[in-house]
């Protein structure tokens, strides 16, 4: 019999089991698990037939075999009969959507992409922060033979990237710091700023001039002038940039270019309730 002066049990919240707080390996669906593995894998490939990425991830080709023919009915692997490549399939990006659809900024974001794109004519993009990385979420291409190409699910370290800078500069000290912490910074071109003291007079910069620039830091060849997308809230929920080539992207165009990027921002952020200051409104020159 239950003791009624025993102190009321807290109410466990729903989808969660008992244990949740068991972090362990035991909660962990190890066949799930490499399953997953399997599919990020086939992801990353333009096609990729079954023996390379058996050796890619070091498992037999008959459990492989197996875990392809598997997702293959259910939509999310495709194979190419001729080629006889394994790719990722429709059904993999109609649930990777789903996580789109969580926030109004990808679908606001959209006409001001475009705007971006051909007043700059350069590639729009737009970014979320995820784990230390940026992760691209939508882009407008532009019609330039040579341009940048960061397709929707592509990552990008934050410190080796406009938007990723762009994000940084909006952290409060306490974030940034353990940001600073905890990252490895890997360098990627000789450009690529590695070094704390740095990475924090370029983001007292970007802060300052309301745009971050990727002066070839990611890649050579390429820069990136990024602004960050503020939410209701007054944080930064996003970031949008325009990248090309160093030859269309000269030191000179930096200036306009950042401003046209910036009023982008500050657009796209007004129209998800952000609490823009005057000084800051889009110049409508």
């Amino acid at each position: 019999m239950k003791n009624p002066d025993a102190p009321a049990e807290t109410p466990r919240r729903r989808g969660r089991p008992r244990a949740f707080h068991d972090k362990t390996d035991q909660n962990i669906i190890q066949s799930l698990d490499r399953a997953l593995m399997i599919l990020e894998a086939l992801a990353e490939e333009n096609g990729i037939g079954l023996s390379a990425l058996a050796a890619k991830l070091d498992q037999s080709p008959a459990t492989l075999y197996r875990v392809l023919t598997t997702y293959q009915t259910r939509g999310m692997a495709e194979l190419d009969a001729a080629t006889q490549a394994w790719n990722i399939g429709p059904r993999a990006f109609l649930i990777g959507s789903a996580f789109l659809r969580r926030t109004s900024v990808v679908e606001r974001a959209r006409p001001v992409l475009r705007m971006l794109m051909e007043a700059t004519g350069e590639t729009a993009n737009l970014g979320i922060e995820r784990s230390d990385h940026v992760l691209f979420v939508a882009q407008v291409e532009t019609h330039a033979s040579i341009r940048a190409f960061f397709p929707p699910g592509t990552q990008s370290p934050l410190h080796a990237s406009g938007i990723g800078k762009a994000l940084l500069a909006r952290f409060d000290d306490v974030r940034l710091d353990g940001y600073l912490k905890r990252s490895e910074r890997e360098r990627f071109t000789p450009a690529t700023l590695t070094d704390e003291t740095a990475l924090r007079a370029d983001l007292a910069e970007t802060r300052a001039r309301g745009y971050a620039l990727d002066n070839e830091e990611r890649n050579e060849g390429m820069r990136c002038i990024a602004a960050a997308v503020m939410g209701p809230h007054g944080e930064a929920v996003a970031g949008l940039s325009a990248s090309g080539p160093v030859a269309r992207l000269a030191p000179s165009d930096l200036a306009r270019i950042g401003a046209m990027v910036r009023d982008a921002a500050i657009s796209l952020s007004e129209s998800l309730g952000a609490p823009v200051r005057a000084d800051a409104k889009p110049s409508r020159a």
